[in-house]
């Protein structure tokens, strides 16, 4: 099987040999350059693919420090790895890597040893649908996505002022149908609330975007594991998708956290005809590329045992299934209803204004999650959870089929 680098596969299912936000960048690089250099970053969430991506960009302009947080200890030591091999540009930046829970007390306490970070760019998040399946892995989800970042912003203006907060969003929070779009969108009314931006020197932004292509965990990195493991493909019927590259992720990123107005969502400005893209000509895109052609089945059983000999005559077997799952669209949006685009002197990238909401009932919601998941003797049920989130999200339309993704190949 032919060898294929992630960044050449990404270039044929985005149909883009060079990143759409690249002339953003240039024209903002002498702004990136005096607000990135020589100062202190701190990003969370950073050896996961987009926010290993962004520090990447980061590294470029040479800050004074860029220490990175994640809970996998082999996902920063490939990080660093990486860097220390692919360049220079950490010659004379600190770069430091720590295996830490950023919501747990040992952040608190690296918070409070540590000296100030300007910019802290958050990237921790439960990102897949499937998490909604049981109230455990909801309960979790919420916490990571929601609770945690609340808790960690409160130890962080306790800390300091004048800094910049970045956490990254999906398009999964505009007019959200599942529980993990519900718990960015309500991530984002909170990182612009005033519990937050307590003084006028903090700011804060964020990004909504597409799926990125061959990201870990994402089926089209499943396209890869599958194919080394000769087992059959599979995507959903009629499902259809935005992808940008890596790079383009941590380009995104970067802007929105450096350039992005105060309270502003930033978002790409994909078009509806050329850019959202079939799943199943995206896996008959990757199958072209090593070779295969689409060998389609609608049957689990029959694409399973149908491999070796699909494989012999240069066919692949890929399995259509219906998209019948909880929480699951069938197309993607960047625009929730009642918000307006505005420009934000970007070619590829728009902004969205964060209109300011009450946020007393949100603050009551996530101390209410908290207890549940510190308090074994609180319980609660998934359709509990989906009411108090229409509550705070009046058009939070919950797609429930009583299906989840774990009962699929």
């Amino acid at each position: 099987m032919k060898d294929m680098s992630i960044d050449s596969l990404a270039a044929l299912v985005t149909k883009r040999p060079a990143s759409l936000f690249q002339k953003d960048f240039d024209s903002n690089r002498h702004n990136l350059t005096d607000q990135i250099r020589g100062s202190r970053i701190l990003v969370i969430g950073g050896a996961g693919s987009i926010g290993s991506a962004t520090v990447r960009v980061l590294s470029e302009f040479r800050p004074s420090a860029l220490y990175v947080v994640d809970q996998s200890e082999n996902d920063l030591a490939e990080l660093v790895r990486s860097l220390r091999n692919e360049s220079n540009n950490l010659s004379s930046t600190d770069f430091r890597t720590f295996p830490l829970d950023f919501g747990s007390s040992l952040m608190h306490q690296f918070l409070s040893e540590t000296p100030s970070f300007k910019y802290i760019l958050n990237f921790a998040a439960l990102k897949h649908v499937r998490s909604e399946k049981d109230v455990y892995s909801l309960l979790q989800m919420f916490d990571v996505n929601l609770v945690r970042p609340a808790r960690f912003l409160g130890w962080l203006s306790k800390k300091q002022t004048g800094y910049r907060y970045f956490c990254v969003s999906t398009d999964k929070a505009a007019n959200p149908v599942n529980l993990m779009g519900a718990s960015k969108h309500l991530m984002e009314q909170f990182i612009f609330s005033g519990e937050v931006l307590i003084n006028p020197s903090q700011t804060a932004a964020s990004a909504r975007f597409a799926n990125v292509a061959f990201s870990r965990g994402s089926l089209l990195e499943s396209f890869i594991i599958r194919l080394n493991k000769h087992q059959p493909l599979a995507v959903p019927k009629n499902t259809f998708r935005y992808f940008v590259s890596p790079l383009e992720s941590g380009q995104i990123c970067v802007l929105a956290a450096f350039c992005a107005p105060n309270r502003h969502i930033l978002i790409p400005t994909l078009d509806l005809e050329s850019d959202l893209v079939d799943l199943e000509i995206v896996a008959t895109i990757v199958l072209d590329a090593y070779g295969f052609k689409p060998q389609r089945y609608e049957d689990e059983t029959r694409a399973r045992k149908s491999v070796e000999a699909d494989i012999g005559r240069g066919c692949y077997p890929l399995l259509l299934t219906p998209l019948d799952t909880s929480g699951e669209k069938p197309y993607e949006e960047f625009v929730a209803d009642g918000e307006k685009t505005v420009d934000v002197n970007m070619a590829a990238l728009a902004g969205i204004k964060h209109e300011r909401k009450s946020v007393e009932p949100l603050v009551s919601f996530i101390k209410n999650i908290e207890g549940l998941v510190l308090q074994t003797e609180k319980k609660t049920t998934k359709q509990d959870i989906v009411e108090s989130v229409k509550q705070l999200i009046p058009n939070f339309n919950h797609i429930e089929t009583g299906k989840n993704l774990d009962e699929k190949m």
